[in-house]
């Protein structure tokens, strides 16, 4: 199976190319060559790679700085998305979006299901949810992975942040009332991997395509997840550090966050046999894999 995915340094796509499995090839695909602020640029790329399985993953994902430059996100993760989309649907193959828990104001009191109505309240949100629309338009054979909180040891996430911090302080200040399902991208890849195996296997099978939530399995809030993330460091030898529980109003940003994050990612099981781990087992490995990057310098 060859598998093209979009973007070069994106932390799904390092992930991607780290747990391609045996007999699945994945060609990344990025600047100068396919370059998503111009939209030229992306069928010509694509359909030369003669894919199996196209895989948008990159995207505007500065969630703030999408608020002064909401023109350009909407491009990238709007019109270029739909540019992705349409090339696969000339090469006839199957096309996975990753979209975000973005799409939802989070207003919700309980998990968010796929058929529960969007309405984004972040620039970022907008653009990706124009993204969902527009690949959604340009070919039915597709499949959107919504996922939400995603770390990994590349790029930089959460866990980097909370690692480095950790380096020179013992009280850490961290969200305590927005919920979500931390997700590692390397999980996110294995999920990846098997949803597009199955579109390949299944090609007139109308269920496997659509809309499918993607999170680790539990949920937690901001603190929850860094407190996990220091524990894991002390046991690999690092000094303690508490964590401070604070309201989003203690730490303004320009763009609005979804007060819950949390998905029911109940019907890709169902539909695809995909679950994720639970988001402690994930993020404990991965705060090791980072730790023991440090130990060796």
């Amino acid at each position: 199976m060859r598998i093209t995915v979009t973007g070069l340094s994106g932390q799904v796509v390092l992930s991607m190319r780290e747990r391609a499995p045996q007999g699945v090839s994945v060609t990344a695909l990025g600047r100068p060559g396919l370059d998503l602020e111009r939209l030229e640029t992306i069928a010509p790329a694509i359909i030369a790679s003669r894919p199996d399985v196209v895989v948008n993953a990159a995207a505007f994902t500065a969630v703030d700085l999408a608020e002064s430059q909401e023109e350009t996100a909407r491009q990238v993760n709007g019109d270029a998305a739909g540019e992705v989309a349409k090339a696969a649907a000339a090469l006839g193959v199957p096309v996975i979006q990753i979209s975000t828990d973005y799409v939802f104001d989070g207003a919700l009191d309980r998990a968010y299901r796929e058929d529960d109505p969007v309405g984004p309240i972040s620039a970022y949100g907008r653009s990706k949810l124009a993204g969902e629309r527009a690949v959604a338009a340009a070919t039915g054979n597709h499949v959107i992975l919504r996922t939400a909180w995603v770390y990994s040891p590349f790029g930089a996430n959460f866990v980097k942040t909370m690692l480095r911090l950790a380096e020179t302080r013992d009280e850490i200040g961290v969200v305590a009332d927005q919920a979500g399902c931390p997700t590692s991208a390397l999980d996110i890849a294995d999920a990846i991997f098997a949803v597009a195996s199955n579109l390949i296997e299944n090609s007139d099978e109308a269920a496997l395509r659509g809309i499918f939530h993607m999170g680790a399995q539990g949920a937690a809030v901001w603190a929850d997840v860094a407190e996990v993330i220091f524990a894991e460091r002390q046991r690999q030898g690092g000094a303690p550090v508490r964590v401070k529980r604070i309201t989003t109003a203690d730490y303004p940003t320009p763009a609005q966050r979804p007060a819950n994050s949390r998905m029911d990612s109940s019907r890709l099981a169902t539909t695809h046999q995909v679950t994720l781990p639970p988001w402690q087992d994930a993020l404990r490995a991965c705060v090791r894999r980072l730790m023991a990057q440090q130990k060796t310098g």
